[in-house]
């Protein structure tokens, strides 16, 4: 099982539905048995398929119990071959509990419980808070590589530097772990998206040449609760998530 982070230090740059979209097409599109992680206090991926429950046990108490086991708290999606593990507000709780734990390992439980499920997916992807506390840290020390979507405004820029720090500084836990690239997210045909994107591949990060284009299909599918390959298969920002993943299965 390969393990993705999706992750920017900024909100509103598209994580969740890049994570679901990119989760699917995985299953529907390459024949992929997946697993989804929210690891987001909001929950709004776990939402999307209508599983929360502020009340559930999920990835906090994945963290935070030694006595919960990887398969009490993963859940199947209407779709066959898509699971998922879900979170709620317990997160905010989880990682205090984990930052005053000096008796275990704080960095490294969600590898250690991965491990036991890692022969029944092909892929693990984890929709990341935009946060670095002790629940994202377990998700970049358990990752195989880190993808950022990207939205073309200065903010979104700002904290990527952060990310490779970080990603830098949990090598000592995951040494295998790599920054696979930047795509960007809401993409608009003009002078200052194409600049930005230049701007970005100038600064050395790797860059992904798919672009997801902004359309209005992409808010309309969260409000549907039907990945894009489900509920607009012929719209651009579709197509522009199945060749993401093309692009990514080909590096």
């Amino acid at each position: 099982m390969k393990i993705i982070s999706i992750i920017n230090l900024k909100g509103g740059v598209a994580k969740t539905v890049s994570a679901i979209n990119i989760a699917y097409t995985l299953v529907a599109v390459h024949g992929k048995r997946v697993l989804l992680i929210d690891n987001d206090k909001q929950g709004n991926t776990s939402k999307f398929f209508g599983l929360y429950d502020p009340f559930s046990v999920g990835l906090a108490e994945l963290l935070t119990d030694k006595k919960v086991d990887v398969d009490n708290v993963i859940l199947q999606t209407a779709y066959e071959g898509l699971d998922i593990i879900t979170a709620n507000m317990n997160l905010l709780r989880a990682n205090k509990e984990i930052l005053m734990d000096s008796v275990r390992p704080q960095q490294t439980r969600l590898r250690k419980k991965l491990k036991k499920v890692r022969e029944q997916y092909d892929y693990c992807i984890i929709d990341n808070a935009p946060d670095l506390n002790l629940t994202v840290v377990n998700a970049l020390v358990a990752s195989d590589d880190v993808l950022v979507p990207i939205k073309i405004d200065q903010f979104s820029f700002d904290g990527l530097t952060e990310i490779i720090e970080q990603i830098d500084d949990v090598s000592e836990f995951n040494s295998e772990i790599r920054f696979a690239g930047c795509f960007v997210t809401m993409y608009q045909r003009s002078s200052v998206n194409t600049q930005g994107a230049e701007l970005l591949e100038q600064q050395g990060y790797p860059m992904f040449a798919t672009r997801i284009r902004k359309t209005v299909k992409v808010d309309e599918m969260t409000f549907a609760g039907k990945p894009l390959l489900e509920y607009a298969k012929r719209s651009t920002a579709c197509l522009d998530y199945v060749a993401l993943v093309n692009e990514y299965l080909d590096m």
